[in-house]
């Protein structure tokens, strides 16, 4: 994608980004607050970064928010982290600011686990499109690589679909990001250097980042250098490199 004007040291702009959310209970405990804390201020980061990915042309945002493994951790943890996402469903939320803003939300994972409440109002709220749409944004909670890929195959031999018939594009019509195109760039923040099956098969041939950053303070400025840096890697595909 050709660079905008106001993102001149970013000469390509990729189409779509992932982003694995991490560190926000790290951030927390280093400045003695609450994790609930750090998780609402990660809420103010993916304002900044869904805004900003709209306006320089990134078409596609993928965001993991919450994984099944994270029903593990303790009960008071899990309550606030509930009541939080419940509170960004509200008029005036999250949610509805983010429509305001061009983005059209999506669901992918599984509500498994998600009180029926959580379920209804976030489905009422996905329905929504904005007047003008910016930008997509996939909201990956109760999300799992594996589990997608284990879906899709289920899925394909409920069709009845033979085995001839069964390619990449097939497969990938079967994933929940069906109808979107592979990430072009996968960021996590909080420092770990793995993917943890984020996204298996959309992630073939993403150029990786990996910051120290925690979430809380993964700011715009922090989200142009990973931007800068993918602009600056030569993405063959397989192919020959143009240096040689």
């Amino acid at each position: 994608m050709k660079q905008k004007k106001d993102t001149p040291e970013i000469e390509n702009i990729p189409t779509h980004v992932a982003i694995i959310m991490d560190g926000n209970r790290r951030w927390a405990v280093e400045r003695n607050l609450s994790y609930t804390h750090g998780h609402k201020e990660a809420l103010h980061r993916i304002e900044e970064l869904i805004e900003y990915a709209g306006k320089i042309g990134i078409k596609y945002l993928t965001l993991w928010a919450w994984s099944p493994k994270n029903w593990k951790r303790s009960q008071d943890f899990i309550d606030g982290i509930v009541e939080l996402f419940r509170m960004q469903l509200k008029d005036d939320g999250l949610f509805e600011r983010a429509v305001k803003k061009g983005a059209k939300l999506h669901h992918i994972g599984k509500w498994d686990g998600f009180p029926d409440d959580i379920r209804k109002k976030s489905m009422e709220r996905l329905a929504v499109d904005p007047e003008k749409k910016v930008i997509d944004v996939n909201l990956a909670l109760g999300y799992e690589g594996r589990n997608e890929i284990v879906d899709a195959v289920k899925n394909i031999i409920k069709d009845g679909i033979s085995a001839d018939k069964i390619n990449h594009e097939l497969i990938s019509s079967y994933l929940y990001t069906k109808g979107q195109p592979d990430v072009d760039l996968m960021i996590r923040t909080g420092g770990d250097k793995r993917t943890s099956g984020y996204l298996v098969w959309q992630i073939a041939d993403a150029e990786l980042y990996f910051t120290n950053t925690y979430m809380p303070s993964f700011n715009v400025d922090e989200f142009k250098k990973a931007l800068v840096d993918y602009s600056g890697r030569e993405r063959r595909m397989g192919g020959d490199s143009k240096k040689y």
